[in-house]
């Protein structure tokens, strides 16, 4: 068993402890080095720009079920409707309205995770909680029947520092609570927690991480 393998499989076993689902991320990888991961039972795979995951999807298996985590523009949303199946980064109004039309289109439904902005990094995108409260408190996402939301997702900043990457993941989990109580109380596809990728995954998994998103570390 090579190493990578065995990083796969240690993963896996540490998802299965907590209940979690593993994303691979696959951004810039070839075809070939999905399928290792995909002959050892990986099925779900996220890519960052629309662009790639539509390059690789015609020709990759059908049942791989294919994650958009990376910002997305509206422009690129019709083009994804053949392929993509979770789109984890909705984090404004605009796209929210934009998914919801070109999955209509295209006669499907598509599952969507709430962006929240969690880190205090300029560059990270999602919703500040207050706006995204104030939106489905007015029953916006409502209007959207094309549109199933299944969680929130996060991103931590970028640090060595444990002690801020505990906060923000344990805060992330504290608003999907907040969210769910308040707007999703009786839902049971609202579930959804996706948080923790290469470096910080372990820690994620303890503060109630559901779903983890991993790459440098399957693919090396």
């Amino acid at each position: 068993m090579s190493p990578s393998d065995q990083r796969y499989r240690t993963i896996i076993s540490q998802c299965e402890q907590y209940h979690a689902t593993l994303v691979a991320v696959s951004k810039t990888r070839t075809n070939d080095e999905i399928m290792v991961l995909y002959n050892l039972g990986q099925r779900i795979f996220g890519e960052n720009r629309a662009q790639e995951l539509m390059a690789k999807a015609p020709d990759m298996p059908a049942d791989i079920e294919w994650h958009i985590i990376g910002h997305l523009q509206t422009n690129k949303v019709k083009a994804l409707m053949p392929y993509v199946r979770c789109i984890q980064s909705l984090d404004s109004p605009r796209l929210f309205k934009t998914i919801d039309s070109e999955a209509l289109k295209a006669g499907k439904t598509i599952r969507c995770l709430l962006q929240i902005k969690i880190s205090k990094e300029e560059s990270k995108f999602g919703w500040a909680f207050e706006e995204l409260n104030d939106f489905l408190r007015m029953g916006h996402h409502l209007e959207y029947k094309n549109v199933v939301l299944e969680g929130v997702m996060g991103m931590t900043t970028l640090t060595d520092d444990q002690t801020v990457i505990r906060t923000e993941l344990n805060a992330l989990k504290k608003l999907f609570d907040q969210i769910k109580v308040d707007h999703f109380p009786t839902s049971d596809h609202f579930h959804t927690i996706s948080m923790g990728m290469s470096g910080d995954y372990p820690i994620a998994l303890e503060e109630g991480s559901t779903m983890i998103r991993v790459g440098s570390l399957l693919f090396s």
